[in-house]
C-alpha cells in the first residue's frame, strides 16, 4: 500500500485511542503534514513527516510504512519513527514536575482558600449589627 489517509494512519499505529479522535485532532489544526495542515482525509506517503500537537508539546513522527489496519504495538516501530526533539520532552517533564502549582487564577474548581477568600469578600461585616427581630404586631 503507498498511500493512506491521516486518520487511519495515526490510529492504526496507536498515536490516538480512536479514529474519531485523531479526525477531531484534523479538524482543530493539530496535525500538520511536512508543515502544513492536514485534513482527516489527506493521503500520507512514506518520508512525510508528521507533526501532532497535544498539548503542552508537538510530536514529531516520520511515516516508514502506510497502514490502514491497527498493528500491535510491537509493531509499530516498522511503521514510524519517533523525530521529536529532547527539548519537548524537556516541556513534557517541566509540565510534569510544576503539576498545579502554576494553576492560572479563575481557570477551574476554586482551592479551599479561594473558596474562604471568595466568601469573606461576599459576606458583608456589618451583618452582626443588625437587629433582624422585628415586632410587628406592635402598634405606635
Amino acid at each position: 500500500m503507498a498511500e493512506a489517509r491521516i486518520d487511519k494512519w495515526m490510529w492504526a499505529v496507536r498515536i490516538f485511542k480512536t479514529r474519531t479522535i485523531a479526525a477531531e485532532a484534523c479538524k482543530k489544526g493539530r496535525i500538520t503534514i511536512n508543515g502544513s495542515l492536514a485534513k482527516a482525509a489527506r493521503m500520507i506517503k512514506p518520508g512525510d513527516v508528521i507533526q501532532v500537537k497535544k498539548p503542552p508539546i508537538t510530536y514529531s513522527f516520520k511515516v516508514l510504512q502506510t497502514i490502514e489496519k491497527r498493528v500491535g504495538a510491537k509493531l509499530v516501530s516498522e511503521m514510524m519513527e519517533n523525530v521529536t526533539t529532547p527539548d519537548q520532552y524537556e516541556l513534557l517533564e517541566m509540565s510534569k514536575i510544576s503539576g498545579f502549582i502554576d494553576r492560572a487564577r479563575g481557570t477551574g474548581r476554586p482551592t479551599k482558600k479561594d473558596r474562604r477568600e471568595l466568601e469573606e469578600f461576599t459576606t458583608p461585616e456589618f451583618m452582626d449589627d443588625f437587629d433582624l427581630d422585628f415586632d410587628f404586631d406592635s402598634e405606635e
